[in-house]
C-alpha cells in the first residue's frame, strides 16, 4: 500500500497596508531605533486599522489568494484549522467566521491555542487527517491581530507586535513529499512568564481589569529570551538528528520570527548558515501565528521541490517544536 504524506500543496500571506517604524515608536514610548534594532532586530511593523475589523479580515485576504493560486473553489476545502492567539470572539471560532466570509461551507473547522508555535502545532495536527485519508483539503491559517492586546505604552512589548496572516493548503501525496517528522513540546509552567492575566474564565473582563491594563501581552522578557533561544535551537537540532540530516542537507530552515537572536543561536546550533535561513523580522516583527507561513509565502518562488524544510518555533505556555518536511511542488512564480 502507497504511503499518504500531508504535503503543503499552496501558500498565501497577507500584512494590512498600515506601518509601524520605529521612528514612530520614538514618538510613542522612551526607545530608539538603534535601541529596538539591537534587541529585536525590527525595523517596522504593519498594523491592522479601522473599525470592527478583526483577525478574520486578514486571514480572508490570505485564504482567497491561496485558492486563487491553486485553482480551487472555496467549497472543495474540508478542514479549516485556524490558529491564533486573537480569534474575532470568544466564540463562535474564527476558522468558523472565516469559512462565511469566503464561502467555505462544506468545511468543519475549529480554533487552535498554543501561542506562537500554534501554526506548526495545527499544520501538524491537520497533516494526521490527510494521512489516515479522512479528508483530502486541508487549510492551516496562522494570523494574530497581536495590535489588538499590546500595550503602546509599555516598551518591553509594543516594538516586537505586528499585525498578519499566512495560511497552507494540506493534500495527500505519494512521492514522499510532505510532512516527514515532527517534535512537539511544552511545560505549562512557563505561563507565569508569558501571558495575559485578564480576559478568560478564570478573571472575566471587569472595569477594574481594565484600568489596571490587564488585558495586554504580559512578558518577562529574559526569562522568556533564555528558555526560547535553548528549547528553539535544541528541538530543531534534535530533528535533524533523528532523520540523520546535516546542515548540507537542509536547503532551509524557517524560524518563528520572535527575535533576530533567538533566530541566529537556532541557525548556529543547527550549523546552517544565514543564506540558508528565512528572515522578514526587520519588515514584519512578530505575527505570532502568521510568521512561519508569511516567510513560506515570501520565499516560495525559491522553494523547489524535494528540499528538506526545517519549521521551528516557540511561544507562551511555553510551547516548541520543530517540523520537518520535504517541499511538493515548483512554485511557477
Amino acid at each position: 500500500m502507497t504511503k499518504i504524506t500531508a504535503a503543503i500543496t499552496a501558500v498565501a500571506s497577507y500584512v494590512p497596508e498600515t506601518k509601524l517604524t520605529n521612528a514612530d515608536l520614538e514618538k510613542m514610548v522612551d526607545t530608539t531605533d538603534d535601541w529596538i534594532m539591537a534587541r529585536t532586530g525590527i525595523k517596522e511593523r504593519h498594523i491592522l486599522k479601522g473599525e470592527n475589523q478583526g483577525v478574520t479580515e486578514m486571514a480572508k485576504h490570505a485564504v482567497q489568494k491561496l485558492l486563487d493560486k491553486r485553482g480551487i473553489g472555496a467549497d472543495e476545502i474540508d478542514l479549516v484549522i485556524f490558529c491564533t492567539v486573537t480569534p474575532d470572539k470568544v466564540f463562535p471560532a474564527s476558522a468558523n467566521i472565516v469559512s462565511r466570509k469566503v464561502g467555505m461551507n462544506n468545511a468543519f473547522g475549529y480554533d487552535l491555542n498554543a501561542a506562537c508555535s500554534g501554526f506548526i502545532y495545527g499544520l501538524v495536527t491537520g497533516s494526521k487527517f490527510i494521512e489516515t485519508g479522512s479528508y483530502k483539503k486541508v487549510l492551516v491559517i496562522g494570523a494574530d491581530k497581536m495590535s489588538s492586546i499590546i500595550d503602546y505604552t509599555d516598551r518591553a512589548t509594543c516594538i516586537i507586535f505586528g499585525d498578519g496572516a499566512g495560511a497552507v493548503l494540506l493534500e495527500p501525496n505519494t512521492e514522499g513529499n510532505g510532512i516527514q517528522d515532527s517534535i512537539l513540546k511544552s511545560d505549562g509552567n512557563g505561563e507565569a512568564f508569558l501571558h495575559q492575566k485578564a480576559g478568560g474564565s478564570e478573571k472575566p473582563p471587569t472595569l477594574e481589569t481594565i484600568a489596571n491594563g490587564e488585558h495586554y501581552v504580559y512578558q518577562e522578557g529574559k526569562t522568556v529570551f533564555k528558555f526560547a533561544v535553548s528549547k528553539m535551537a535544541d528541538v530543531s537540532f534534535e530533528i535533524m538528528q533523528r532523520n540523520q540530516l546535516t546542515a548540507d542537507d537542509v536547503s532551509w530552515l524557517v524560524p518563528h520570527q520572535a527575535n533576530l537572536r533567538i533566530i541566529e543561536a537556532t541557525a548556529n546550533r543547527m550549523g546552517v548558515g544565514k543564506d540558508k535561513v528565512m528572515i522578514n523580522i526587520d519588515r514584519y516583527g512578530n505575527t505570532t501565528n502568521g510568521t512561519i507561513p508569511i516567510c513560506l509565502a515570501e520565499w516560495e518562488s525559491r522553494l523547489n521541490k524535494g528540499e528538506n524544510i526545517i519549521l521551528s518555533a516557540f511561544g507562551g505556555g511555553f510551547t516548541w517544536g520543530s517540523v520537518y518536511l520535504k517541499w511538493a511542488y515548483d512554485s511557477e512564480a
